[in-house]
């Protein structure tokens, strides 16, 4: 690990570990992040395949995006940085990758993708009444970080309500208040995402 106390890391490199046990992060793929103070975060670095991480394998990095020690942040880091930036407190970011979340974010192009009447949507905070409507943000694709994030904070406000947004063809990316809440979020939008690909499959053959 560079630079960083072994609270964090371990909590971040047990929480990746978990959601790379469930195939959220193929090939190397998926970043996370957690806040360690006022000024700087843990990412996990590029490259790194997430079922053997370690906290050697993240990178402290500074929110105006100063590496501290060494090493290769993940392409990344600056989507990761404009939450954190646009939201204080946001204490943990994770992206991941899933079949569910990849396919639902290309099929038909949506700008967002609407849930209601799925209980697990009182997963996502702020969240109480199953027949309310939830709304996903979904983004285009860019491999311009600073695009991106100039769209994320044209929509952040609507990004805020789901404490989640889709990247097309990409995956989710969603946040917390700290790496447990984090955590829920993206549990709770993965098995919402599995169960609408499911229903349309079903209902409508996609």
């Amino acid at each position: 690990m560079r630079s960083a106390t072994s609270g964090p890391a371990d909590r971040l490199c047990e929480t990746v570990l978990r959601f790379a046990d469930r195939g959220l992060c193929p090939a190397t793929g998926g970043n996370f992040s957690t806040r360690i103070d006022a000024n700087r975060v843990l990412i996990t670095a590029s490259g790194v395949d997430k079922r053997r991480l370690t906290p050697r394998d993240l990178l402290s990095i500074g929110l105006d995006g100063t590496l501290i020690g060494d090493g290769k942040p993940s392409a990344e880091t600056g989507l990761h940085l404009a939450l954190y930036n646009a939201d204080p407190t946001i204490g943990a970011v994770l992206h991941g990758h899933s079949l569910a979340n990849t396919v639902l974010s290309r099929v038909g192009n949506p700008q967002r993708l609407t849930f209601s009447g799925y209980e697990m949507q009182k997963a996502i905070r702020g969240q109480s009444n199953h027949a309310d409507q939830l709304s996903l943000p979904v983004f285009h694709n860019s491999q311009d970080m600073d695009e991106l994030a100039g769209w994320l904070r044209e929509r952040f406000d609507e990004a805020t309500l789901a404490c989640a947004f889709l990247v097309r063809g990409h995956g989710i990316y969603v946040w917390g208040t700290d790496l447990v809440e984090a955590s829920r979020h993206l549990e709770g939008w993965e098995f919402l995402l599995d169960c609408e690909l499911q229903r349309r499959t079903l209902e409508n053959g996609l």
